[in-house]
């Protein structure tokens, strides 16, 4: 079922009078001109990707001193515009709420146990993993 990104936001932040920083990062699903797709399947184990989701949480809180942070990534037939995941981080400044937010989505897109498969008119065909994202998460190692 889809979220409302802004109500997440408000609800995750509201709790947090210390914060000085809130970074938010949603993903949505995309179909282009020259690469049109009707809809993108995700799959998973659902409670192997919680555990690892919530590790991958654990690691950024830690390295980047966070006040908080929270991810919601679904699964299942998503269609275009539907927002896809969402991450957000709170921290007594910029620097750690930025990094840590684009230090989770790195993982996310490397580490989180994710199969996805494009659905087209010739039919579905799975996406493959991407290099340029390897090396995103290499940086931070």
């Amino acid at each position: 079922m889809p979220f409302d990104p802004g109500k997440l936001l408000h609800d995750f932040q509201s709790d947090h009078p210390d914060a000085g920083a809130a970074v938010t990062f949603t993903g949505m699903v995309r179909s282009t001109k020259d690469r049109p797709i009707s809809a993108l399947i995700l799959e998973c184990y659902p409670e192997l990707a919680e555990n690892e989701i919530a590790a991958i949480r654990t690691a950024a809180v830690d390295r980047f001193s966070l006040i908080d942070a929270a991810i919601v990534h679904r699964y299942g037939r998503l269609v275009p515009g539907e927002p896809i995941m969402q991450v957000m981080t709170l921290a007594s400044h910029r620097q750690a709420a930025f990094d840590g937010a684009q230090f989770l989505m790195d993982y996310l897109k490397t580490d989180a146990p994710f199969w996805k498969q494009e659905e087209t008119e010739a039919g579905t065909a799975w996406v493959e993993a991407k290099a340029a994202d390897d090396a995103a998460r290499e940086r931070w190692t």
